[in-house]
């Protein structure tokens, strides 16, 4: 957490440093929009955090370790897979739930798949897909990606 506050720190350094040398007008602008981005998120960052708590709270380890956990093999990275896929939301809205799933016991084949899913397979993304790229193309991504999930699951559970 503390190498990634790190990066993305020297990162807005460096593009403050960009739009200083550019305009210097530029900045007041930068920082109104990213103000609207904070305002906008936090309603989502609020609802992710709460429900990762929740989730470590309301289902019981036993029931994920079932599922999802290393006694699952090849149903629990489907089943990874089809969740990941169900969520919808950027990472800062996935990853504190993934994270709390993967800490309640899911095995890392399983984890892997549900990552793996929610970023090639996302619902949520489908109608932008289909609105700005086409329905035909949306097809034959989703038909080529659809194994890789699956397949990313079982490497990982094997080597891991």
């Amino acid at each position: 957490m503390v190498s990634a506050f790190i990066i993305l720190f020297a990162m807005a350094l460096a593009m403050i440093g960009a739009a200083w040398r550019k305009d210097p007008k530029l900045l007041p602008r930068g920082f109104a929009a990213s103000w609207k981005m904070f305002y906008g998120l936090v309603p989502l960052l609020i609802l992710a955090f709460l429900l990762a708590g929740l989730i470590q709270v309301a289902i019981p380890p036993e029931l994920i370790k079932t599922w999802l956990g290393e006694e699952s093999g090849i149903r629990g990275i489907l089943l990874g897979t089809v969740v990941g896929a169900l969520i919808t939301g950027g990472p800062y809205v996935s990853f504190p739930i993934i994270a709390a799933v993967f800490q309640a016991g899911a095995s890392t084949g399983t984890t892997v798949a549900l990552i793996t899913g929610w970023a090639m397979l996302g619902l949520g993304q489908l109608p932008f897909e289909a609105t700005f790229l086409g329905p035909r193309f949306m097809l034959i991504r989703l038909t080529t990606v659809c194994v890789v999930p699956i397949l990313a699951g079982c490497l990982a559970g094997l080597l891991f």
